[in-house]
């Protein structure tokens, strides 16, 4: 048997024969989800398919979250056709104010390492923090795992991506390495394959700095990124997955993470990624810190690192949506949301609407935006008369305290 990648070593095990890249296989999935972007599409695909019965109830979950609360009638009719579809077929619903699917899926405990998990969503590889297997399909594809259980792949190649050095400098956080790969790689040089994470480093990042890494190979155009999992820490014992040494890799990219400064992607691509320093002084009005990306407790901490004592620049607003209701209680408790509100920071609920546009914050014409999300295309937030920078929680707190473009110090 040759050497395997972990995406072919976890393929290859819900196979039941050794799988390599290139090559298609039909295989079981572990678990599966859709939003209310996506879910009405996947369930109106899955009656006309036939569907009944949910293949596998216990495996399949509905999450509202991309705008949540409704915020007309046409979307609440599609929020009430999820819960009566998850009624209908005994599946778990996550209504409003749960939280976002991927931030909501792992504080469930939904995937584990070595799992496969197909997503109705383009950041469901988010997952390959865990060691899983994840990534995102259409809603008709989602509505074939419905009916079947399975869902049939073409085994990707990999990109292995080598992280040095044992620490990252004073305000440099796991968002600043996204953003370098993204640079490197361009949106669209990781197309259907998967982006491997490895390096010692991997020894000193929390399960959140995982996340960040695996959320924005979607801006890679990856099929899914994984995390390998040395250092790794869960609350459960699990199996995990490691490459073979000699695995094969179309493309081996080494990071010396330990002397990266902070980063940012300026308007309107993700890759178009520079040394925050260049832009200092850029004048923004608008904050935000959420999303799947930035939006957990440790990133709410760093911007309350910054902001505490302080108040936001006159004429800029900061808005802030933790990533799920576990999240916010979690930073309720520890003092971080009143730290946040005291400086001016708007608190909204756990979901997706600011960094896709549907509401709770959409830009006016004009508007400089300094984001912790994942894209800036133009008129992403909502209003293509925008623009949007992305960085880190830690940089976008240090901007809105100024006005400007700032170093997160």
């Amino acid at each position: 048997m040759k050497p395997q990648t972990i995406a072919e070593k976890i393929l290859s095990a819900h196979a039941g024969y050794p799988v390599y890249a290139g090559e298609l296989c039909i295989v079981p999935v572990d678990g599966a989800m859709a939003t209310d972007t996506t879910a009405p599409l996947a369930i109106k695909a899955f009656e006309e398919m036939g569907g009944k019965k949910l293949a596998a109830p216990d495996k399949f979950h509905l999450i509202i979250d991309h705008a949540a609360p409704a915020p007309n009638e046409r979307i609440a009719n599609l929020h009430q056709l999820m819960r009566n579809f998850a009624s209908k077929q005994h599946c778990a619903l996550y209504d409003i104010g749960s939280g976002i699917c991927h931030q909501v899926m792992v504080d469930h405990h939904t995937v584990k390492p070595g799992d496969i998990f197909m997503g109705a969503d383009s950041h469901t590889p988010t997952y390959g923090a865990l060691n899983a297997f994840a990534c995102g399909v259409g809603s008709t594809d989602l509505a074939a795992v419905m009916l079947t259980g399975k869902i049939w792949l073409k085994v990707p190649h990999s990109i292995q991506v080598i992280l040095h050095g044992h620490h990252l400098q004073p305000g440099v956080s796991a968002k600043d390495i996204a953003l370098e790969v993204v640079k490197q790689l361009t949106i669209s040089g990781a197309t259907y394959q998967s982006v491997e994470y490895h390096g010692e480093l991997l020894h000193h990042l929390t399960l959140s700095d995982r996340m960040v890494l695996c959320n924005m190979v979607a801006e890679m155009g990856a099929k899914t990124g994984i995390v390998s999992p040395e250092g790794l820490q869960l609350p459960y014992l699990f199996n995990p997955v490691f490459a073979d040494k000699e695995a094969a890799y179309t493309r081996v990219l080494e990071i010396d993470a330990a002397a990266l400064h902070p980063k940012i992607a300026i308007p309107h691509s993700p890759d178009n990624v520079h040394d925050v320093s260049a832009y200092v002084g850029t004048p923004i009005t608008y904050g935000f810190i959420g999303t799947c990306t930035n939006g957990r407790l440790s990133d709410l901490q760093a911007a309350a690192n910054v902001l505490r004592g302080r108040s936001l620049a006159p004429g800029v607003r900061l808005v802030i949506a933790p990533a799920s209701r576990q999240v916010l209680l979690d930073a309720l408790q520890d003092g971080t949301i009143q730290t946040l509100i005291a400086a001016g920071a708007a608190i909204i609920n756990s979901g997706c609407g600011p960094c896709v546009g549907t509401h709770d914050g959409v830009p006016g014409d004009g508007e400089v935006v300094i984001s912790a999300a994942n894209r800036n295309f133009q008129g992403r937030m909502g209003n293509p008369q925008s623009k949007i920078f992305l960085a880190s929680p830690a940089t976008v707190a240090a901007s809105v305290l100024t006005g400007c473009i700032s170093l997160p110090k």
